[in-house]
Formats: structure tokens, sequence, C-alpha cells
């Protein structure tokens, strides 16, 4: 219906196009102004008439062809051309898109690919809560580009190339055995890495040992990459730990090793082109003229770094996936080293370089301090969901202890819990963790959420388990089948256009336009802002319009309704990566 008035709209505002107008036509705070409103200020240059009039003008084509647009009324206020929709025929079409597959959102982007650069934890740390704000934060751009249609390659760029990989050698040699790292994991090589960097301080040639043993890793020493392969993968156990818990997973883990042996070409390449240039023994690219500083390519030993190795992973992709667009999900203190990587990529003379989009987002702070290893103030993403999901089972031991799957409830809730915490925030944002707020069943949580839908399943399966009890087969089948064909002729739409009815449909009108909002901004928030929005409103229906005990034909068209919430919520929680489950 939007998009029949912009049209409409265009062929009456000379030199306008529909886009234009669809970007100009508002959704009013306040229903009493109407369904649309269109500011006519915009056309009063071009157009040498008032705004007033403007809109008076528009008001009377408008109310001209009413019917077929799908207007109940029109009004002209102040400069605004404000559209009052014929609530029952908005009422079926949206249910209508609903109930289609994808909720009605369109494949904008099949036949394009879309890498995307996210969690990317370090070899021989923990998995700890800022790795999660990058690994939840890309898991739902995945989905949400997925929904779109789009092809998305997962990459996990492992952190497991660099010189504190000779620290940890140097240190494991000296302070540390086999039988404990095998049998702590993780936990000693966290433990041996820290007494390095302490020690360190003390004696200055333990750093000098450290560049020794990741120069022979870089020379392919066989002691060396044994030690650091075994390092590697006592650690993925530990990532996929995590991964497992949150339901993620990757199609690729090519980590910074993997493109060391790409550095070579890559400096041929710059050579070529007269790009590299020495300073201080190193070679670097001048991006002065950028106002930045330049982009390390080699060490003076010769080797590769952070910069160099980046360059050649653009490449590689473009080469292997022809992406639209590479995405990096990484803290905001990352900003310079990815300005200086797609500048590079752009001196080059590769048209691509405005393809590649780093998608930064703030620090995680526990009780408003920030997050130190070394000070302790640290909370590892294991040791978070755990405790979610424990504290999600007293819940329901608490208020439901009758409850079917506890256990496996307990983890959708404590797991989506946290998700929903963190993605609800504007990613820019800084987060302070508080436990309260991430496993409150109120205002905008997760569990408000899950448990609002909790509810839509609850209304659905008394309907049916009514139904099957009284046999009365007139009711003119179940709500599931009545929600199959949204079109069905006996369904009564104008039973859903007083006010509180109306505003929930109008808000699951909005999931389309969330979710492209979300892709436009790399923001997940908008997707969970948008499910706060329908559970506050579907609530507020459940409050004040009575369900099952309405009059039939009431009854059926407000299961129609039921339907559609859990349909959407579903959807658009599964966007930021949560389940929901059926009984809380």
């Amino acid at each position: 219906m939007k998009q029949t008035i912009c049209n409409y709209l265009t062929k009456l505002l000379e030199g306008t196009t529909s886009d234009q107008i669809w970007g100009l036509l508002e959704t009013p705070p306040d229903d009493a102004m109407g369904d649309f409103a269109l500011p006519c200020y915009t056309f009063a240059k071009v157009l040498r008439k008032s705004p007033k009039l403007i809109a008076e003008e528009l008001k009377t084509s408008l109310e001209a062809d009413k019917e077929a647009l799908g207007i109940a009324r029109v009004e002209a206020v102040n400069g605004y051309c404000n559209m009052f929709l014929d609530r029952a025929a908005y009422v079926k079409q949206c249910l209508t898109v609903v109930s289609q597959e994808n909720c009605g959102v369109k494949h904008t982007g099949k036949g394009k690919t879309i890498c995307m650069d996210y969690s990317s934890p370090n070899i021989a740390k923990n998995f700890h809560v800022g790795h999660l704000r990058t690994t939840v934060i890309g898991n739902s751009l995945y989905k949400i580009y997925e929904k779109l249609g789009y092809r998305v390659v997962r990459i996990n760029h492992l952190g497991d190339w660099g010189t504190q990989f000779g620290k940890l050698i140097v240190a494991y040699k000296r302070w540390s055995s086999k039988e404990a790292v095998e049998e702590k994991g993780i936990e000693e090589l966290l433990r041996i890495y820290v007494k390095f960097n302490n020690e360190a301080e003390q004696d200055k040639d333990l750093l000098e040992e450290a560049r020794s043993w990741f120069v022979k890793m870089e020379q392919n020493n066989e002691e060396a990459l044994d030690i650091w392969n075994w390092f590697k993968e006592i650690s993925m156990v530990e990532f996929e730990r995590v991964y497992q818990l949150l339901g993620i997973s990757f199609d690729s883990y090519l980590g910074e090793s993997f493109y060391r042996d790409k550095v070579p070409a890559l400096v041929e390449e710059l050579k070529e082109k007269k790009l590299l240039e020495e300073s201080q023994g190193a070679n670097i690219i001048s991006l002065e003229e950028y106002d930045m500083p330049p982009c390390l390519i080699t060490k003076r030993d010769g080797g590769s770094i952070y910069h160099s190795r980046d360059i050649a992973a653009v490449l590689y992709r473009k080469k292997t996936y022809d992406f639209e667009k590479c995405l990096y999900v990484t803290g905001l203190e990352q900003t310079l080293h990815f300005k200086q990587v797609f500048t590079a990529i752009k001196v080059m003379g590769y048209e691509f370089a405005d393809s590649l989009v780093h998608v930064p987002y703030g620090l995680v702070s526990l009780a408003g301090a920030k997050l130190s290893t070394r000070s302790g103030n640290i909370i590892y993403a294991e040791d978070i969901l755990k405790e979610a999901m424990e504290r999600a089972m007293a819940a329901i031991q608490s208020k439901n202890p009758e409850l079917k799957n506890k256990e496996e409830t307990a983890k959708m809730v404590g797991v989506g819990a946290v998700i929903f915490h963190d993605l609800f925030n504007q990613r820019i944002k800084n987060v302070d963790f508080n436990w309260e707020d991430v496993l409150s069943f109120e205002g905008t949580t997760g569990p408000y959420v899950q448990y609002t839908y909790a509810r839509a399943k609850s209304i659905l399966r008394k309907s049916e388990e009514e139904k099957k009890q009284s046999r009365e087969e007139e009711t003119g089948g179940t709500a599931k089948e009545q929600w199959a064909d949204g079109k069905k002729k006996n369904l009564e739409y104008n039973l859903l256009t007083e006010d509180t009815s109306y505003a929930l449909v109008k808000t699951l009108a909005g999931y389309e336009d969330a979710v492209l909002g979300a892709v436009e901004r790399y923001e997940p928030s908008v997707v969970a802002r948008y499910i706060i929005s329908v559970a506050s409103a579907f609530n507020k229906f459940y409050h004040e319009c009575p369900i099952l005990s309405a009059e039939k034909e009431e009854k059926q068209a407000r299961l129609v309704l039921v339907e559609a919430v859990q349909k959407v919520l579903k959807e658009a929680c599964g966007l930021l990566g949560m389940e929901c489950p059926e009984e809380m």
C-alpha cells in the first residue's frame, strides 16, 4: 500500500521519484495524525507554491482515488498531507504478506556474496566477553544478510601468528611441561604467557629469545611449528565449546598464519607499482597524502606484520569469493588499522576498496570498570553463558518446576539473554555487563521477548485443545489453517481494526523495514528494538483484547493475529541468533 501511494504521488509531484517519496513519507507518532504523513515543505521551491497549498492539492487528488489506493480519508494540516488507510484492507494486506515465506522479506541479495570477518580470537588466550561482542554481532549480521538472500562466507580470522608465539614457546620451555598443558589446557598457556611478560620486565634477554623462536617459526623450523600447532589445537577446543553454546559455526578458520607466505607476492606487486618505500630498515606504503601514518608491510628482519597479512587476506578473499562487500567486525580501537589497510588497497589501484567495511563496536565493562586480565577484572565467555544458564534454571525451578525440557529451555533463555543484552545496545556504544539487567523478565530483555513468544504459543495450544474437546467442525478450520491462507473469505479483517489490534498489525508490518535498516547501518540493534516493539504491542493486545473468550468470528481473527505475532517473533529472534522456547 505504501509503495502504491508513493507511485501515485510521484505522478502528482513533478520531478520526483518513488524512492524519494518513500524516504519522505513519515509514520506519525500518533495515530490521530494518520498512518502516513507527507511533509510538503520539500516541494515548495520547485513547485513555487506554499506547503499548505501543495498539501491541499494532494488531498484533493488522493481523495478522488482513495478506494484504489486503500485510503479511508486524507487531511491537510499545516503543510502536511496526512493519510488514513482503510484499516480492514491494510490488516488484510499485512497479514497476507507476513504469512508468506520469509515473512515477506524480499531476497534483494540473491546472486551476491558477502564476506564477514568476525570473532577471530587469539590463540592461547581465553575467549572473554570482549570476543563475545564481535561473535554475536557478526553472527547476527550474517543471519540478516542471509535472510535477504545473500551468500555469506563466515570467516574466523584467527590471531594465530606473531611474536607472542615466540614468547609462549620460551615460557613453555622454561616454566611448564607437556603434562601441565595437556591437563589444564588454555588456562596453563595463559598462566605462562602472563609470567613471561612479568619476567621480561626484569630480564630483557627473554624478549630477544622470544624473537629468535618466532624467526624459527617464520623459517619453518619443525620444532617451533610443532609446538605452535599444538597450542593452536588446544585453543580451538576451548573456542569450539563457546561456539557450540552459542549455536555458531564458520565457513573458514583461515587465520593470520595462512597469509604469511602470500606476503612476498604482495611485496613484489608493491615494488612493481612503485608504492614500496624503505623506512628505518622496514618497508612501508606512505599514506601521508591521506593524513595517516604509513602502512607497515615488512619489519626490519623481513617478516610480515598485521597490515601486510590483512592486505594479503583482502586480495585472497576477493579472488576466491568475488565478494560484493567484505565486513570486518572488530573493536573501535582498530579503526585506524583498517583505514590504513583499506586505503592501501585503494592506492594499489583496486576499485573494490570501497566495498571493504569496518564495523566497529564499543568496549565491554564489568560493573563500570574496564576489563583487564592483569587486574583480574575479567569475565570469560564460557563462564558468562554457563552462569546465565544456571540462573535461568533457578528461575524455572522457582516459577515453573513442572516445565518439560527444563535444561534445554534454561539454555535457550540463558544464552538468549546474553545475546539480546549485547545486541539491544547500539554496537558502537560501550556495554556495562550487569547480571540483573541481563536476566530480568521485564523491560528490554531477552527473557521478556521469549516469554512473550511462549505466551503466544500457549494461546494457540489452548485454542487447539478447545477445538479437539468440543469437536466443532463448523469453526472454519484451525487458526493454523486460517493463517496458512490469509485471504480466506470468512476471516473478518474489520474485527482487527480497533486501535490496539491495529497498532499491533502496523508493528508487524515493520519487519522488513527493520531487516533492511539493520543491513543499511550494519546494526543488529535495529532488529532487537523492533522485537521489543512487537512484544510490547502484543502484550498490550493480550491484556486489552480477550482472545479465547471472544465471540466466534472475533476469536478466529485474533487467533490469526496471535499466529502472526509468534511467527515474526521467532523469525526476528532467529536473526539475532536466539532460540525461542515453546513453553516457559
